[in-house]
């Protein structure tokens, strides 16, 4: 899937009567628990873990490119602040596929995300 595709789909599914918190909550649950399922693959089985790392990043470059957007109502503060993770995310994605390492920092940042975006917390809402 390419990097368009998914941020249609990002786009759209945050469009449904779905709270858009409750999408970005869902869709972090999903890419944190195949990068975990990635973590564990053996080195071996670059395809598992190339496609995890994708996926994530494609994830985080959707998220940077919707904040960059004009529009968008997020505070600029954190705004950047998710621009700088996604810039993150995609050197730490490439050591961990080029040198081996550990994909611990990457599934840390997405859980941190997820508790911010969890139902009845107040982070991120404005």
């Amino acid at each position: 899937m390419t990097l368009q595709a998914y941020q249609k789909a990002y786009q759209s599914s945050t469009t449904r009567s779905e709270n858009p918190r409750d999408t970005e909550y869902r869709l972090f649950g999903q890419v944190t628990r195949s990068l975990i399922e990635a973590s564990q693959a053996p080195r071996e089985e670059m395809q598992k873990r190339a496609a995890a790392l994708a996926w994530n990043r494609s994830v985080w470059s959707a998220l940077a490119t919707d904040c960059a957007q004009e529009g968008n109502g997020l505070p600029k503060e954190l705004r950047a602040g998710i621009i700088s993770l996604s810039m993150f995310v995609r050197k730490y994605s490439r050591e961990v596929m080029q040198s081996g390492a550990d994909f611990e920092p990457l599934i840390d940042i997405n859980r941190t995300i997820m508790q911010g975006l969890a139902p009845g917390s107040s982070a991120g809402q404005g």
